[in-house]
């Protein structure tokens, strides 16, 4: 089967066969100079995030957690292993259409996210574990989100093969080079890390409202179709199910409890932009419609949920200073 009959018998599937493509799920045409310069800002934006969180990271920090990789370990499993499975307990539950349904796998499939490492500043976790960990599920995802995706898709009738495996995995790749020119800067040349990040910032904060604008512009009169009750289900319940288990599972492990605050937050938080980026240059606009905007959704309950337990955390601390746990180890039995 190629891409073309993919796409179309996707588009089929969720239309019945009552639309043409240009008109599939009643989403508006659309100019193919816009569609590339969304395209094009929504990689800079993943650029940008990959370059900071590259900037962040120090290879020493790197190989200490190598070193003791059972933090890491513990984290990895959490964010492949809750969120994707989740994401498809949520996707079944709900009876999400396949567009919806692929939406949300690709969403918790995703690796974690730079939001993380800021939320797990606010929780007083661990911070080399946080940017470590984010890094590796960024590496691990080239492998471990095809794969899942193909797992996952199985579940649910006609998206066997209809999902563009060789776009995400470019997408994917694609990742990996600005990390590493961000860790490589990061080593070789320090003194320019927080000028980047600093510059990042504010041409990220640009790039987006630029993107939101044109994107607004382009499926403002099928916004609603993202604002269903089953997308905003989906966008509440996913993050804070990944908080939970993934802090429940470290306690198990036996981790510290600053490494358990630290997986929990890798866990619930994802990376949007690469998600975004995917939805956005893997599928044609005529199929994925205005659902590439869905993690705009997630990551707006899921910034909201992490600041919530951001508050709660802090308030516990006034009231019952935490014990001194500054190293991610195993808790003594």
């Amino acid at each position: 089967m190629n891409v073309t009959e993919v796409y179309k018998g996707i588009t089929n599937i969720y239309n019945g066969g009552n639309f043409s493509a240009n008109e599939s799920m009643g989403f508006p045409k659309i100019s193919t100079r816009l569609n590339m310069a969304i395209n094009i800002i929504s990689i800079v934006i993943l650029s940008i995030t990959m370059i900071s969180l590259g900037c962040k990271m120090e290879i020493s920090k790197i190989r200490t957690h190598f070193l003791k990789p059972k933090g890491v370990a513990i984290a990895i499993l959490a964010q492949f292993g809750i969120m994707p499975l989740t994401a498809f307990g949520l996707a079944k539950g709900l009876q999400m259409d396949p567009i919806k349904s692929v939406t949300v796998l690709i969403c918790g499939c995703c690796p974690g996210g730079s939001l993380s490492n800021i939320f797990s500043l606010a929780i007083k976790g661990d911070m080399n574990l946080s940017i470590v960990m984010t890094t590796c599920s960024s590496i691990a995802a080239l492998g471990l989100m095809p794969l899942l995706l193909y797992i996952f898709c199985q579940g649910f009738t006609g998206l066997e093969n209809a999902v563009p495996y060789v776009g995400i995995i470019t997408v994917l790749v694609y990742t990996l080079v600005p990390c590493a020119i961000g860790i490589a800067i990061n080593h070789f040349k320090p003194n320019y890390t927080p000028f980047i990040l600093k510059a990042g910032v504010s041409i990220l904060i640009i790039s987006s409202i630029i993107v939101f604008a044109l994107s607004a512009a382009v499926v403002k009169d099928v916004l609603w179709m993202i604002l269903m009750p089953d997308a905003l289900a989906v966008s509440m319940l996913l993050p804070l199910i990944g908080f939970t288990l993934g802090y429940i599972l470290s306690i198990i492990c036996r981790l510290s409890p600053q490494c358990s605050r630290t997986i929990a937050m890798e866990t619930g938080c994802q990376n949007v932009q690469l998600c975004v980026a995917i939805l956005k240059v893997a599928f044609p606009p005529h199929v994925i419609g205005p659902m590439f905007l869905f993690p705009l959704l997630y990551i707006t309950f899921q910034c909201t949920e992490a600041l919530l337990l951001a508050m709660c955390f802090r308030c516990y601390q006034t009231f019952k200073p935490p014990a001194e746990d500054y190293q991610c180890i195993e808790v003594e039995s």
